[in-house]
């Protein structure tokens, strides 16, 4: 180490001795030798060329020719916290005197050592933009304010269109969209939510418009569906109706029937009607299955016949296919590419179909793999598809019937009866299982009555809704097997159900349409009419209800008589519910308050009286 040092004293040394040789050359002739030697120590500024100078400064062990100037920043910057210091000083001698401890002098130099940072953003210097946007996608609303105050170039960054067009879509608006679609998707964001916030208390106090969906000369309604806005029902007329909610204006509003029931007289009851975005579907007492485009026309573009009546039927919520059983008889219809329709596949199976879905997620026209579709019959579950040689058996258990079934794009729930022996171990429950390995996941339910209805596609995720006839409604978390929450809910037992992540919407025998308040269990309103509710559906904005009438003869009517309409009391009603911003206007407002003062009084809950009646004509303003 000391020879190494030694070493570098002689280099210094020699390298000195050069630079004093070539300054002696470069200098005047009238300079002394002395002076020579002085000069070659200390030269001056102006004599000496760019290189001596770097040299001198790499010879003193400076490391860089800037430490100069770093050297003045820092010691300005000192001064300068030296002064705010002393200036809090001052003002604080006047106040008693406390024991400095060792946080505080930490502090302090956490202070000045802030002070001599850079103030370029790091971001601007060692990350590239696109990187840093990587970083920030995972940030919140919240997250992102915080970090647009930091500075101008994390402000820049924070206001990214594509960073809020990424959130928009994760909170599930504008899912279809672009990001070129907006201007600003911060905005679009915010208008979203406080558009979903107003809807959100509009359901809670029930405020929006009420409309019926009639049709005088159907005689008594026997079912109904709805899905993406349309709403079709059956008559015991042999009518079939389809109702846009969208476009009120649709020509589509009358579904005639196939050329070849024309001329029966009298036409078959609807047994059965199904509807999805695409197609509608209707299936007759006679056997007669009828299926519409929602979109062309009003003439059936399928029509088959199978021997006996109908029992079931199923269209696909995401594909036209459409699954029927009649008897012990099932099959598959599916359009091809170019629109002819076809039977996938047929089965026979050892009892009667009791309930049939076709599993969301599986039509066949966006994969590889064909529609699938899950049925019960008796005690056993099947699974149907085109690539099975035979029906596949999900479950099935001696002498415990299934009561309801229904199907999301990964489970299948199924409500199991239990009688005789097997009541001793804890009554009726639900079975889950996964469609991907068919082994059962969970069992949950232990309930006295038996499970009448359940609803797994439309609830949230690892949730599980269900109606029971012990009046009670029930929510069920598929992770842990335990019962969310217990709802006493319909006396005379529960028909239908859907929940969201926040509220229930359940129908009850007795007529009921209740709304519960989910983390709270508390109702917050209910709507009643005079037949039990048979279908509930909603999304974020509406809600269709239907009460349909178990009687489909009422006592006292003529089967000879040749007016079509029943009683209003024997019809059953279809109910449609708008809680969207727009719809709280004088075009949407209830009937009650379009109507004149010779008509009788309706049904008045929680709205804002409108003209007529607020606004009288003729009369003074000061009266």
């Amino acid at each position: 180490m000391i020879m190494a040092e030694n070493e570098l004293l002689a280099f210094r040394e020699c390298w000195k001795q050069e630079l004093t040789h070539k300054i002696k050359e470069d200098s005047s002739s009238n300079v002394t030798g002395n002076e020579a030697v002085l000069s070659a120590g200390k030269p001056q500024k102006e004599d000496k060329p760019e290189y001596v100078s770097i040299a001198e400064g790499l010879l003193d062990g400076r490391t860089s020719p800037l430490l100069e100037r770093m050297q003045e920043e820092r010691s300005r910057r000192k001064r300068q916290y030296h002064s705010l210091t002393n200036a809090c000083s001052t003002s604080l001698q006047q106040q008693p005197q406390r024991k400095i401890n060792k946080g505080d002098k930490l502090v302090d130099q956490f202070i000045q050592d802030l002070n001599e940072t850079n103030d370029i953003p790091f971001f601007d210097i060692e990350l590239p933009y696109e990187l840093a946007l990587k970083i920030f996608q995972y940030l919140s609303r919240k997250e992102l304010g915080r970090c647009a105050q930091v500075s101008k170039a994390w402000g820049v960054l924070a206001e990214d269109e594509v960073l809020w067009f990424k959130m928009c879509q994760k909170e599930g608006f504008h899912s279809s969209a672009s990001v070129s679609d907006s201007p600003c998707w911060k905005s679009t964001l915010r208008d979203c939510r406080r558009s979903e916030n107003a809807v959100r208390s509009n359901w809670k106090n029930r405020v929006g418009s009420i409309s019926q969906l009639q049709y005088e000369l159907g005689k008594v309604l026997c079912d109904v569906s709805s899905c993406c806005g349309y709403v079709v029902a059956g008559y015991t007329s042999g009518d079939v109706r389809l109702w846009d909610t969208l476009h009120w204006d649709s020509a589509a509003s009358f579904l005639r029937p196939s050329p070849a029931m024309v001329d029966v007289t009298p036409r078959p009851h609807v047994s059965h009607v199904s509807v999805n975005d695409g197609v509608a579907a209707a299936a007759y007492d006679d056997g007669c299955v009828d299926v519409w485009s929602t979109e062309t026309g009003q003439e059936p573009v399928h029509h088959f016949q199978v021997p006996g009546r109908v029992q079931t039927l199923s269209l696909s919520s995401d594909s036209p296919t459409l699954a029927t059983a009649a008897g012990l008889d099932v099959r598959l219809d599916q359009p091809d590419d170019r629109g002819y329709w076809r039977t996938l596949c047929q089965a026979t199976l050892p009892k009667p179909v009791g309930s049939m879905v076709l599993v969301p997620g599986s039509g066949g026209r966006r994969g590889d793999s064909g529609p699938l579709v899950a049925l019960s019959a008796g005690e056993t579950v099947y699974l149907l598809a085109p690539e099975y040689q035979e029906p596949r058996v999900l479950h099935t258990v001696y002498g415990h019937p299934v009561t309801c079934l229904d199907a999301s794009a990964s489970r299948a729930a199924l409500g199991v009866k239990s009688s005789g022996w097997a009541m001793n171990d804890g009554g009726n429950k639900i079975q889950v299982y996964s469609l991907d390995t068919g082994q059962s996941e969970v069992s949950v339910g232990n309930a006295a009555g038996d499970f009448s209805c359940i609803n797994l596609r439309d609830s949230p995720a690892h949730l599980l809704v269900c109606g029971n006839k012990d009046r009670r409604v029930r929510v069920f978390d598929l992770r842990s097997g335990s019962s969310v929450i217990s709802l006493y809910a319909h006396h005379m037992g529960v028909t239908s159900v859907q929940a969201d992540d926040w509220k229930i919407v359940s129908g009850g025998g007795e007529g009921l349409v209740c709304v519960w308040e989910m983390r709270m269990g508390a109702k917050l309103w209910e709507m009643h009419n005079r037949h039990p509710v048979r279908h509930v559906r909603f999304n974020a904005s509406t809600l269709v209800t239907a009460n349909i009438p178990d009687e489909k003869s009422p006592r006292g009517a003529c089967i000879t008589d040749d007016d079509l309409t029943a009683h209003r009391r024997h019809r059953g009603v279809i109910c449609h519910y708008d809680f969207s911003e727009d719809s709280i206007s004088q075009d949407h407002v209830l009937p009650i308050c379009r109507s004149n003062y010779v008509e009788s009084s309706g049904y008045n809950y929680n709205i804002g009286l409108a003209v007529p009646y607020d606004i009288l004509s003729g009369s003074h303003p000061s009266h």
